[in-house]
């Protein structure tokens, strides 16, 4: 009857149950969800769903469900269309059929792409070409035709002036006569003017005529999609565990919010309106990429990824309402508190930051670094922080006592004069010794806070390394930031253009471990009021 129900292949009677369902944008995936995952991934290698370098790779999801009889399966979605299409029988059907060829978003969609079709005939029609060229040499004609005019003028003017400075001077008759040859040139001169702005405008109106069709036909299209888009976003209604309803349109706007492209079309919403529709109890849920990875969001094939905070971020939240849902594991304070002081003077000092403690005051309330310092330091003037490290980074930090001392180290940062050296731990075999890795990174603006690369809106970011050796199957890697953007040695190490080798215990660019395994070993810079260098190195803890 439900042939998107799978069954596990084998017993799965001893791995025990989840308590809690899996919280979606940070979790490790749950021994059933890596079973189902297993299944899943065996099903698309035995179909060719064109996931290849040339199509690109896909986001998947599992959902583990219960059944009222007790009884456990899974369920598996694909984010978007699949093979040109968003059904296909082995996995969940989509919230709303956007391709149904009935339904009002293809008709619609029809009639935008006819539009397109008039624009485009009309921008690439030979008349309207034929027009803007013959306006175009009108234009240059006329200029060129007012030049030689100008010119005569000028030369007539020359002529007069020339014979009024003359022995004998001109007489009342001849002067009369030069009197009457200027105003002739003047006239003639507004005359050819006028009639070469009357033939100018004659062309001009028929080609404005022309592009005010375009522009009507743009902007009916612009309407069109935008109520088509309303009407999309009114279409999705979702389910949440409660059993209440509502409009994708809703969700978003409650957050204060509009929904984004696309939203409503990933595997986690797909999952989990499907197991409410019928009546199924969604146990835990995990989400992993398939085929090539894509050329600028870090997506390796096989790994688990948390859901989007753009597009999912609220759909989510509304849907698992009435679930018992894992606490968030970022917001958890791990009671650090104590920062190391390495070194200090009474212009700035050099502190060692814990891994899993923010460097600035954040929206959940877990002491920061600036907080201790605050406290440490309460004489202290201006900002403090320097800069930063991500939370989950350990190792060397510079903070200010003084304002002068603050703004004199940050254009040490700012003209790369600070020599930065971080240590850390990599999945798999980096094969080069030595190298340097230059992919422009800017923000994910639909997964914030994670990173992507990107060639046009991508900010230069350069990071040297040196391998120091290999452990096992890690790689242990000197990391010199020539560059500081947000997540940059994290993005190198794990991008497909980068190093491929995730940092161990990086959730979100490769797989959750005990910690992040990455640290800020080693500062050097020139003191801001002494201009000696100072030089400090903690060694990483692992």
């Amino acid at each position: 009857m439900h042939n998107m129900l799978h069954r596990f292949a084998g017993d799965v009677a001893d791995i025990e149950r989840p308590a809690l369902f899996t919280y979606p944008f940070c979790y490790t995936p749950h021994p059933l969800c890596r079973l189902a995952a297993a299944e899943v991934q065996a099903y698309l290698n035995e179909h060719d769903f064109g996931l290849d370098e040339e199509s690109g790779g896909k986001m998947f999801g599992v959902l583990v469900v219960q059944l009222p009889d007790g009884s456990i399966g899974y369920l598996a979605a694909y984010s978007g269309i699949l093979a040109g299409s968003n059904r296909h029988e082995y996995f969940v059907p989509p919230v709303y059929n956007l391709l149904r060829p009935d339904g009002f978003f293809k008709q619609e969609e029809a009639a935008i792409s006819q539009i397109n079709r008039h624009i485009e005939e009309l921008l690439n029609d030979a008349g309207l070409r034929a027009r803007q060229e013959q306006l175009i040499s009108l234009q240059q004609q006329r200029e060129e035709e007012l030049t030689r005019s100008k010119k005569q003028m000028q030369d007539s003017k020359c002529r007069r002036e020339q014979r009024r400075m003359s022995t004998p001077p001109p007489s009342p008759d001849e002067e009369a006569s030069m009197i009457r040859e200027s105003q002739y040139q003047k006239a003639e001169h507004h005359r050819l003017k006028h009639e070469w702005d009357i033939r100018i405008a004659q062309v001009q109106s028929e080609t404005e005529a022309w592009q005010h069709r375009i522009s009507d036909l743009r902007n009916e299209r612009k309407e069109r999609s935008a109520l088509l888009q309303q009407q999309l976003f009114q279409a999705f209604k979702l389910l949440n565990y409660q059993g209440e309803e509502k409009s994708l349109y809703d969700i978003f706007t409650a957050e204060g919010s509009i929904p984004p492209a696309g939203a409503g079309e990933c595997a986690a919403p797909k999952l989990l309106q499907y197991a409410y529709l019928n009546g199924w109890k969604p146990l835990a849920m995990a989400e992993f990429w398939w085929g090539a990875s894509p050329q600028t969001e870090v997506r390796k094939q096989g790994n688990y990824y948390p859901a989007c905070t753009g597009k999912c971020g609220p759909i989510l939240r509304y849907m698992l309402q009435g679930l018992n849902v894992e606490p968030n594991p970022l917001a958890k304070n791990n009671g650090q508190t104590q920062l190391q002081i390495i070194y200090e003077d009474e212009y700035l000092a050099v502190i060692s930051k814990p891994e899993g403690m923010l460097a600035v005051p954040g929206k959940r309330e877990l002491p920061s670094v600036y907080d201790i310092l605050r406290e440490r330091f309460p004489n202290a003037e201006g900002p403090i922080i320097v800069h930063r490290l991500d939370m989950d980074t350990s190792g060397l930090m510079v903070a200010a006592k003084t304002k002068e001392a603050h703004r004199l180290l940050q254009d040490l940062f700012a003209h790369q004069r600070v020599e930065k050296r971080y240590v850390a731990l990599l999945e798999g075999h980096v094969p080069n010794m030595e190298g340097r890795i230059t992919l422009p990174i800017c923000p994910d603006p639909l997964d914030r806070p994670r990173q992507m690369s990107h060639p046009l809106h991508g900010k230069p970011a350069v990071t040297d390394y040196h391998v120091l050796g290999y452990e096992g199957e890690r790689t242990r890697i000197l990391f010199l930031p020539r560059t500081g953007r947000t997540h940059q040695l994290r993005v190198h190490a794990a991008h497909s253009l980068g190093l491929h080798c995730p940092i161990v215990g990086d959730s979100l660019y490769g797989h959750a471990a005990d910690r992040l395994y990455l640290h800020a070993e080693y500062l050097a810079f020139p003191h801001p009021m002494t201009g000696q260098t100072v030089s400090v190195r903690q060694p990483a803890p692992f």
